[in-house]
This record gives C-alpha cells, structure tokens and sequence, in this order.
C-alpha cells in the first residue's frame, strides 16, 4: 500500500512524496495522524543540515494519533486507541536502556528515531516500536490538539529543569522562551524555584512565560542578557539556568551569570557551530563548581502518563502555546514554514489531520 507524507527531500529541500506505507512489527503499531505539529528540530534538520544529509525521509516528531494495527504480541493497546506519541521511543531492552538512559539506545540520541533515521509522523501512517512501551492513552476529555504539546514540547523543557536540578526557592533564568523555554518555565515553578527570570522579546511569549510562572522578562534586545540579570539580582547571579533557545554562544552567558554551585540544564538543539566555548574565568578557572548537563528529553510510555496527569488535573495547561492552528493534512507544509519564519505571534503551530 502506497502513503503520502511531507518529507526532506535533501538539505534545504522539502515536499510531498509518496512510498510504501509502514509494516508493523509483533510488538509494534501502525498509527494514523489525528494531530501534529512542526518543530524548530525540522527547521534545524532541513535548513542547516544538522544530523546531515537525509533523502526522502518523511518529516515530523510530535503527534496524537489513533492505532490502525498493533502486532501480535502487543498486549496494551487495540486498533481504534486514542494515543500521545513521544518523540522519542527507545529500544527497552538495550544495554543504555538498562543503565539507565533509554534515550541513547542503540547510540548516542538513537531513541530519537522519528524524522532522524525512520520515516516521521507527517504521513498518513507512521510506525511506533515496542508499542506497550512507548505509546500512552490520551485520556477522555484531553484536546488532542492540546495533548501533541505531550510529545516533545513538555518533556523537553521538564527535562531542563530537572537537569537543572531546580529546587524550592531558586532564582533561574531560562533562557529562550519559544514553546519547549515556555515548559522549561512552567517546570521550574511547579518545582518551586522562587524568583524565575525568563529571557525573550516576543510579546506573544512574554505573555505566556508570566502566565506559567515567569517573575522577570529580560529582553535580549535592551542589552546583554548577563548584564540585565547580574543587575536584577544585585550581582549575586542566578543558581540554576535552563538553556531552550541560543547558540553555541550562549553558554558563555549561562556560566557567567551563574552562581558557583549552580547548575546548567541545557536541552536547546544546537543545530550549528562546532565547538561550545566556556569562559575560563567566569567558569573558575575549570574549578568553579559550575556544573553543566544536557541532555535528550526521556520519551516512552511512563513519562507521556505522567505528563498527561498534569494535563487531566489543571496543573498545566498547553492551550496557551497553540497561537496557529490548521485543519487539513495539506496545511502541515504551511505550518513547517511558521516554524521556520517565526512570525512575532507565533508560539506553536497545531495541524489537525
């Protein structure tokens, strides 16, 4: 059976094509699109060839989509299942995944297999392995549309705050506050950091950064962002910061206005550039007890249930993020480009398939 999907067709270079339709596995599925949404990672793989040349290769991480076909040693899950996808589904049972980092299974980022090297979510079937592991229900009464932010756009910026390691009563900056520094806020005030400055100079995403918990906005724009920050805490710093958005640069930035001790969570796709430079001094000199991680969102079934519960019990609300939202299969072309051109009311696009 013949399938659509948008795919990279080369560096540079997107559009439909048509190919076989995915086989499923006996422990895996084949799912359809009810929801998805582009992501900057797309923009960084297409247009700067970030994981290198890839052809034909159906785009797309972030879906909510309803089982076709589950395989014969499926146990969970039925054709006709309303599911959350993650971004990333790992292999479980290897050796990284029994140490601990199922994101690195098979290899460093390999539980990243969507739009990385298997087909993605943009067609109009994608197949899920080690379905009972790395599928969750979505649970009744959840917008779909609202639930595709489950996929990647939450997890990745929780897991900025745990790499932190925020604690109660922290002062962290985020830096970035696109949609995945927007959850990395809403994480740091659900773990109890104290004052939260969040750096950004779209109106759209300052709104919605105070709306999750931001205390203090630094603007980019207005100067440097170490300067206002080191200003707005009386030269004291910050103890945690969360990297979402930047460059290889911005590292510079984060470890100067932290505080010895403190903590870099960075989990921004630095999709160019070849090598992070850390200021020797501001970074004491190799022995400031500046510590910095980073990391691969974790994916699977356990932390999409967990995730959703925030959802099901009004601790979070994803709505806020879905500026654009299109009804079409058609239309997931022109909300890649949003995500591309970023246009200053846009936070996050949502296809409705």
């Amino acid at each position: 059976m013949k399938m659509k999907g948008y795919a990279m067709l080369g560096i540079g270079s997107t559009g439909w094509i048509e190919k076989d339709a995915p086989k499923c596995g006996v422990l895996d599925a084949i799912v359809r699109p009810i929801a998805v949404s582009p992501c900057t990672s797309d923009v960084h793989t297409v247009w700067e060839g970030a994981i290198g040349d890839r052809h034909d290769m159906i785009l797309g991480h972030e879906a909510v989509g309803e089982v076709v076909e589950v395989g014969s040693l499926v146990k969970t899950l039925r054709p006709g299942d309303k599911v959350i996808v993650p971004a990333i589904t790992p292999d479980w049972g290897a050796l990284e995944s029994q140490a601990g980092y199922s994101v690195h299974s098979g290899g460093m980022l390999a539980g990243w297999k969507f739009s990385n090297f298997k087909d993605g979510v943009f067609g109009e079937y994608f197949h899920v392995n080690e379905a009972d592991a790395n599928l969750a229900i979505l649970p009744e009464g959840i917008d779909p549309a609202a639930a595709v932010m489950l996929s990647d756009m939450v997890p990745t910026g929780f897991h900025g705050a745990e790499l932190a390691q925020v604690e109660y009563g922290d002062t962290v900056c985020v830096i970035g506050i696109g949609p995945v520094g927007l959850m990395g806020v809403a994480a740091c005030a659900l773990k109890g950091a104290g004052r939260l400055i969040a750096v950004g100079s779209r109106q759209v995403c300052i709104d919605a950064a105070k709306g999750y918990g931001a205390t203090d906005i630094v603007n980019y724009k207005n100067g440097g962002i170490v300067e206002q920050v080191m200003e707005l805490t009386g030269g004291r710093g910050v103890d945690k910061v969360v990297i979402a958005g930047g460059d290889v640069d911005t590292f510079a930035q984060a470890v100067t206005m932290l505080k010895p001790g403190g903590r870099i969570g960075n989990v921004n796709y630095l999709g160019a550039g070849d090598y992070i430079k850390i200021p020797r001094v501001e970074w004491g000199c190799g022995m400031g007890h500046k510590n910095i991680a980073g990391g691969l969102m974790p994916g699977g079934r356990l932390r999409m249930e967990k995730l959703v519960s925030l959802m099901q019990y009004g601790r979070l609300d994803t709505s806020i993020m879905l500026t654009h939202r299109f009804n079409g299969f058609e239309h997931i072309e022109e909300a890649l480009m949003l995500m591309k051109d970023k246009p200053r009311d846009l936070i996050k696009p949502v296809v409705m398939v």
